[in-house]
């Protein structure tokens, strides 16, 4: 069965680009662009949504920025839409934090805030040091529990559902509630202040 993404077009010649893309045919990047676009600029929207005033960068050129490092991929081979989604939702905050990491060098301080993790307050909620101390802690969650890592990235940077986090990870939903409430816990207590 085909199903129909937002933008009206089949998933399935969605994921037929992208296998093409993965094989060098440059001239499929113009192809895939519209079809992806629209959940491209809703994760950048989600990314971006409580940023500082005055951000360098918007949700187009996010996106743009993004699709640009993720159509020059050589060493993937894309499965389907989902994990272009959640190597899109990387790509994104790889880019957030490069632009929060020069501008923590041109000024330092500030107070400290809990960070919560919860559905409705995502990654787009965080100010730039918050991200930074998360992506830090998120790495060395990566050292010993990977997979609940890659889990937390997909859905608390991404936005991706759990059905999708299944699909792209090769789990089962079960799974990836289990090891989001396992990170969710991990993450929480050390992301407690120091009283």
């Amino acid at each position: 069965m085909i199903h129909q993404r937002g933008n009206g077009m089949p998933a399935s010649d969605t994921t037929q680009l992208l296998l093409e893309l993965g094989t060098g045919k440059s001239q499929v990047a113009d192809e895939l662009m519209p079809r992806v676009y629209d959940e491209l600029k809703s994760m950048a929207h989600r990314h971006l949504f409580d940023e500082r005033g005055g951000h360098t960068l918007n949700a187009t050129a996010l996106v743009h920025e993004a699709y640009l490092k993720l159509i020059d991929q050589k060493r993937v081979s894309w499965q389907n839409r989902a994990h272009f989604l959640a190597i899109a939702s990387r790509a994104m905050r790889r880019i957030l934090l490069n632009y929060a990491e020069s501008r923590r060098a041109e000024k330092r301080g500030g107070g400290e805030r809990l960070i919560t993790l919860c559905e409705e307050n995502m990654a787009s909620e965080l100010r730039e040091d918050e991200l930074l101390a998360l992506d830090e802690l998120l790495n060395n969650l990566a050292k010993t529990h990977e997979r609940a890592s890659s889990i937390v990235e997909a859905k608390f940077f991404g936005g991706l559902s759990q059905e999708e986090i299944a699909e792209v990870l090769g789990l089962s939903v079960r799974t990836v509630r289990r090891d989001w409430r396992f990170a969710r816990a991990w993450l929480k207590h050390r992301l407690k202040p120091s009283s």
